[in-house]
Formats: structure tokens, C-alpha cells, sequence
């Protein structure tokens, strides 16, 4: 054991990824039980202050995904407590979570990420329709596009729209969870995650999705998707992507453990698609998949987070 501080698993939430939050903070809580801990586990509600002070909480391992638990606030509430918690940072977990600002970012370190703009809600809603026409004339890349909600992750709310005739059914899916929806090029090519733990970069996986492209249901349903440990890419497009997703993780200002998440199109030209600042800790999660193959079983990872956090 590192410490002998109470541990708090934070999980569950009340985004829209709940659900995987609660599988993640489970195993993270059984993990701590089966090295020797004793964590209490804590889903986070609106008394959640009260939670931390009756559970005599002295450092939080966040597990929460989504909205407020990974956009800085629950960060925000910790530091107010005095509560040392996993991850990033307030402004990393704003700017990580927020994917046009974090995509702004990127581009001023030179990494490149795919062209893309962003819709608000007040520019094409007109009495109750969504009016394509505005997105059409400001989209300078050509179709199909990949359209998602700014501040959401697992894929939810993120649709494929091969033509114009299928946008307007897309924008409102997207709206449905936030104000400001991206319009981004597709790009076609091999999908590949690469795994930081603060500046060690553990490698990556290739992730290969049996349907069109990695959905909600694809990246949590066992059986729906192929992972390629190590990648099947060359040497040098490897090398490219671990250090431009240990530049990515700075750029940010990130802390602990992330998952940076690429495109590389059929030239070996790398896109970076976001950085996740608390990745997924389920059975078919990507970061502890990429931490075995560097020779970190699950519960060794659990313990490395934490003892970035003391």
C-alpha cells in the first residue's frame, strides 16, 4: 500500500455516460479491495459534499466520464474541500472535454487534427426546423462528415452523414446534448489510442470496429470490435503518434492517465480525434488494455494513478 489515506471512488453522475462510469468505478473499487485498501465507494449525486465529509474522504479517485465529473467542476469542488483527487486538473478537464476549443489548441502546437467547423443551435434552428443550408455554405470540405455534440464522449450523440439529405436528422441528434454541435471531415483509416500515464507513454492499440465506424454500442458491447495490440502500422507512424499524443496530453496541461485518440489515413498522416482525460476502467476499456501490453496489470495501473494524485 502507498498511502493510508481514506480513498473515495467517485463514479456515476448524471451524464449521459453513467452507466459505463458505474462499471469503472466498480472495478476500480474492487481493485483497491483486492490490493489491501479500503475505498468507499461514493455515485455521485447533488449531496455529494456531504458523501466526501461523512465518508471521512482524504483523496478522490475519479471515475466519472462526462459532464460535470470530467468538465472541471467536480475537479473544481475537490480543490474547495482540499480533497487531492486522480487526473486532470480544472482548466485541462475544461479544455480536454470541450473538443472545439481543445481542437484550437492542438492546431496552435501544430498537431494536426481533421477540418471541421462549429454549429450553434440559435444559427440553424428556425421555428422548431433545423435549417442545413447555414451548415452546407460554411463547410469547405467535402462530404461525408462526422457531426457530434462539443462536450460529450463514448460517441454519444455522434452520427456519420454521407449525404446533405442526412444532416438534419444528425444536427439534432447532436443538439440533443448541448448547444454547440462539431461538423468534421470523415476520415477514412485506422483508428489508434494511445495510453499516457503522467509523461510515460505506454503504447497504443488499434481499434477495429465490426460496424461503420466505433458507436456508443461498438465500444462497450463485447464482440463488437477487434483490438490489435500493438498497432499493425509501421515503426515510424507509431513513433509519430506517441510522441504527438505525449505533446497533445501538454498542450492541455493533463495529469495522471489519458487516452489520446488518432486517425491515420491511408498515407500515414495522424489526426488527432481527442484526449481523454479519465478513461474508461471497464472490461472492454482501451487505457488498461494498452497498460498490460507495457507489462501493468489492472490493479498495478489503479495504484500508479493514485500515487500520481499524492
Amino acid at each position: 500500500m502507498i498511502t493510508e489515506k481514506r480513498i473515495g471512488v467517485l463514479a456515476g453522475g448524471t451524464s449521459a455516460e453513467r452507466e459505463i462510469s458505474l462499471k469503472s468505478g466498480n472495478a476500480v473499487y474492487k481493485a483497491f479491495i483486492g490490493l489491501g485498501y479500503s475505498p468507499v465507494f461514493i455515485d455521485v449525486s447533488d449531496k455529494v459534499c456531504q458523501a466526501i465529509r461523512e465518508e471521512g474522504v482524504e483523496i478522490a479517485f475519479v471515475s466519472l466520464h462526462g459532464g460535470h465529473g470530467e468538465n472541471g467542476a467536480i475537479q473544481g469542488l475537490l480543490e474547495v474541500m482540499g480533497v487531492p483527487y486522480t487526473g486532470s486538473g480544472i482548466l485541462a478537464s475544461a479544455l480536454a472535454m470541450d473538443k472545439e476549443t481543445s481542437k484550437k489548441v492542438f492546431l496552435s502546437q501544430d498537431i494536426p487534427v481533421a477540418p471541421f467547423i462549429t454549429v450553434r443551435k440559435k444559427q440553424v434552428e428556425n421555428r422548431g426546423r433545423i435549417d442545413t443550408e447555414v451548415v452546407t455554405a460554411a463547410a469547405d470540405f467535402p462530404l461525408p462528415w462526422v457531426v457530434k455534440p462539443v462536450t460529450e464522449g463514448s460517441s454519444i450523440g455522434v452520427s456519420l452523414v454521407r449525404d446533405e439529405g442526412e444532416l438534419a436528422v444528425a444536427l439534432k441528434e447532436a443538439f440533443a446534448y448541448g448547444e454547440r454541435v462539431l461538423v468534421e471531415r470523415y476520415i477514412k483509416g485506422k483508428e489508434i489510442q494511445i495510453g499516457i500515464l503522467g509523461q510515460m507513454v505506454l503504447g497504443g492499440v488499434e481499434v477495429k470496429p465490426l460496424r461503420e465506424f466505433y458507436t456508443y454500442e461498438a465500444k462497450y458491447t463485447p464482440g463488437l470490435t477487434n483490438y490489435i495490440l500493438p498497432p499493425e502500422i509501421g515503426p515510424s507512424a507509431y513513433d509519430i503518434l506517441k510522441v504527438s499524443a505525449l505533446r497533445a496530453h501538454n498542450a492541455l496541461g493533463c495529469s495522471g492517465a489519458t487516452r489520446v485518440d488518432f486517425i491515420l489515413d491511408e498515407f500515414n498522416n495522424p489526426f488527432l480525434l481527442e484526449v481523454n482525460t479519465i478513461p474508461g476502467m471497464t472490461e472492454t476499456s482501451l487505457l488498461p488494455k494498452i497498460a498490460k501490453l507495457a507489462g501493468i496489470e489492472f490493479p498495478d495501473l489503479i495504484e500508479k494513478i493514485l500515487a500520481l494524485a499524492l
